[in-house]
């Protein structure tokens, strides 16, 4: 078990983003292109693909792959050790959301975070021949995406991807990546309003589960629609 940790992200790391900078300080930031990035290629990886753009609206797959592309610039110019689970850190991106569509909101009493894990690990060990460390790693950081906190640990997988759905979602850490790469990335990969829509799926969420884990960022809508970094991208 030892030997894949690394491999698929999980090493243990604070939950708390400002403990986590403190083992592990930013760097200078730097302006990348979208070309500048590497994508991961496996079969893992084209099938994952192929689902979600068949599963997801644009809006949502296009954020997907936001939080793709600024995990990646975090790896390159903050963390460049985590490189060794790209590949994984891309599956979770592409699947992080799939509890939002709507058959899946609206098929579970559960809260998106975890009905997505499940769908998620259901999909890579059944259909994707995903190995059980990966297929878990993926599961684990779905359900911990939007844990949020100051207590604890969380996987190094799980905290990339917290700090780039963040980051995409309310503009949190604005240092952490440059200007010029959010404009090539936003160009990629279009907002298209992201900003209201993603607001919209939260409180229809809460509306129809007002005890789903997405109650536990308090006033989280009113943080999207307020994401003052990504206001001049929407």
């Amino acid at each position: 078990m030892s030997d894949q940790k690394g491999q698929y992200g999980w090493t243990a790391v604070p939950r708390s983003q400002s403990s986590f900078f403190k083992i592990y300080p930013p760097k200078d930031v730097i302006p990348l292109k979208v070309a500048d990035i590497m994508i991961p290629v496996s079969p893992a990886v084209t099938k994952v693909s192929e689902y979600a753009k068949a599963n997801l609206s644009e809006e949502t797959y296009n954020h997907s792959m936001r939080v793709f592309y600024y995990g990646a610039a975090l790896i390159k110019q903050h963390f460049p050790h985590f490189a060794t689970f790209t590949e994984t850190y891309l599956l979770a991106c592409l699947l992080h959301d799939i509890g939002t569509t709507p058959a899946n909101l609206q098929s579970t009493f559960m809260s998106f975070e975890w009905y997505g894990a499940y769908l998620s690990l259901d999909l890579l060990q059944k259909q994707c021949g995903a190995p059980q460390a990966q297929a878990e790693a993926v599961c684990e950081a779905i359900v911990r995406h939007q844990d949020l906190g100051e207590t604890g640990d969380v996987t190094a997988l799980g905290q990339l991807i917290q700090l780039a759905t963040v980051f995409d979602n309310i503009g949190m850490n604005p240092s952490l990546i440059h200007s010029e790469t959010i404009k090539h990335v936003t160009a990629a990969f279009p907002r298209k309003m992201w900003s209201g829509c993603f607001a919209s799926v939260i409180r229809e969420e809460i509306g129809l589960k007002p005890w789903c884990h997405t109650t536990a960022i308090e006033g989280f809508a009113e943080k999207v629609e307020g994401n003052a970094l990504m206001k001049p991208f929407d």
